[in-house]
């Protein structure tokens, strides 16, 4: 290895590259946006024509956007999208379907569980995003507060009353946590 592969004192052989990282969250990130806009493709196929359909299609449109950001990302910077997207695809649709049809309230505690942990990793994300790259920075901290606005929204839909809450929001969580890791790297 060369002293090409690193960014600067105290970096080891082995360690990423500044622009290593990057790459690895706009990846992971566009994975997370894919996988968020199948999710309410899959409640709205069960809960689009109910009362919560608008309110569903609003969420949606906000994930379509923030994925419509990361294409952008990936075309721009020559990043190298998951090779997950389509099981991400089938999981995410069967992930809100199968919540949709547990019930509204079950559609809404699945949305609070993925924007708990999409919360959780926008902060780490911005904790180390390097200074060369502030637009990320701009960029996660806009999209991690609309996400924190559906968590809410989920909340005040009655996510907590949804039968099995504590269980369906941490296997959702570890599901989420799973996705993101092998997200960034595969």
């Amino acid at each position: 290895m060369t002293s090409d592969n690193l960014d600067g004192p105290g970096q080891r052989p082995g360690d990423l590259t500044d622009r290593q990282r990057t790459e690895r969250m706009i990846r992971v990130d566009h994975a997370g946006e894919y996988g968020a806009v199948q999710i309410y493709a899959g409640q709205l196929a069960v809960l689009g024509r109910g009362d919560k359909g608008g309110l569903l299609r609003h969420m949606q449109a906000q994930e379509q956007h923030h994925l419509a950001t990361f294409n952008t990302l990936i075309a721009d910077r020559r990043v190298r999208p998951t090779a997950l997207l389509p099981f991400w695809r089938l999981a995410g649709f069967a992930l809100g379907a199968v919540t949709a049809a547990l019930g509204e309230k079950a559609a809404m505690a699945c949305t609070v569980a993925v924007e708990e942990a999409i919360d959780a990793h926008y902060g780490a994300q911005i904790e180390s995003v390097d200074s060369t790259a502030p637009d990320l920075r701009e960029t996660l901290e806009k999209f991690r507060s609309e996400e924190l606005e559906h968590r809410e929204i989920g909340l005040a839909h009655g996510a907590e009353q949804a039968l099995g809450y504590r269980l369906l929001s941490g296997v959702i969580k570890a599901g989420c946590r799973t996705a993101i890791a092998l997200s960034e790297r595969l």
